[in-house]
């Protein structure tokens, strides 16, 4: 093959540091005993069917914050589609401020950057766009059920599983750029104490070990497919169903903590810009607009 010994173990011990378990016999060549939970660029390539969003990926094994690192790159002129990924995040960051820890080894932190030819209050949609595209991958790596609580937390058996954070820079009448940033909480075995209740991880609702590398890719795949209708209709039209099929809050008593006066009502899924509709007990219908308020289940968080 043309290739030398001394290439060939160069490219062994890459992918042993990324996780993979590979044995060694002298005379004989190199076996993969277990690709475990290998996580890197080229592992996460392997898994990547896209056309344009992720072929340019950052890896980095510690970094600030993908959103941060994504911001970085556009004021430098990166193209629509980068996709930034980490091993460890340091300073990231969930909604109104509240860290989004991410230790080493067991989760993922990614970034993609997009630049849609639409007007700013098309934004919010795009949080809904990734929420359904995180339910998609996590599914099709795992099987578990996990669902979306309006408008974009990821949870299974009442717990939050995903974190989504879009963050965008615009003028009145056009968006220069979105950075939608996405926490996801894979082979993580423990929480502490404070969001123990209220947090969970893939291994710990499904028993195993699962590849960050697979569901990286896997998210990703779906957020492009769903992206692009997204941008066919500028709305959610096309995707409202299937997003109403994966909320957990369809049909279900809520309370909406709105800043002019708190209500309570029934959720019947959203509408084509993604406004979550709730009909309080007096029958009017009201539509509940991502990032003012909050929505809670009656009894708790869902």
């Amino acid at each position: 093959m043309g290739i030398s010994r001394n290439a060939v173990w160069k490219q062994i011990e890459r992918l042993r540091r990324e996780g993979v378990e590979i044995e060694a016999v002298t005379g004989k060549g190199y076996r993969i005993v277990d690709e475990g939970d290998a996580f890197g660029k080229r592992s996460i390539e392997a898994f990547l069917d896209t056309s344009w969003l992720g072929r340019e990926l950052l890896f980095f094994d510690e970094i600030d914050s993908t959103n941060d690192e994504i911001k970085r790159r556009a004021e430098k002129g990166a193209t629509e589609g980068l996709l930034a990924v980490a091993d460890t995040q340091n300073k990231g960051k969930g909604r109104r401020g509240r860290g989004w820890a991410n230790p080493a080894g067991v989760n993922i932190a990614m970034s993609y950057l997009l630049k849609p030819d639409l007007t700013p209050n098309t934004a919010p949609m795009m949080t809904l766009i990734m929420a359904l595209a995180a339910v998609r991958g996590i599914k099709e790596v795992s099987g578990l059920d996990v669902r979306i609580k309006w408008p974009n937390d990821i949870v299974i058996n009442g717990k939050k599983l995903v974190g989504i954070l879009t963050e965008m820079t615009a003028e009145p009448d056009c968006i220069h750029e979105v950075i939608v940033g996405t926490g996801i909480n894979v082979n993580t075995r423990s929480f502490p104490d404070e969001i123990r209740t209220t947090a969970t991880s893939m291994y710990l609702e499904g028993g195993r070990i699962y590849s960050r590398a697979k569901v990286t890719a896997f998210v990703t795949n779906a957020f492009e497919k769903y992206y692009e209708s997204f941008l066919e209709s500028g709305d959610l039209s096309g995707l409202k169903d299937e997003y109403n099929d994966a909320c957990v809050n369809l049909g279900a008593e809520v309370r909406v903590l709105d800043p002019k006066g708190e209500y309570e009502g029934t959720s019947c899924g959203i509408d084509d810009k993604g406004e979550l509709i709730v009909v309080k007990k007096d029958g009017a219908r009201e539509r509940v607009y991502a990032g003012e308020v909050s929505v809670r289940g009656i009894y708790g968080y869902v």
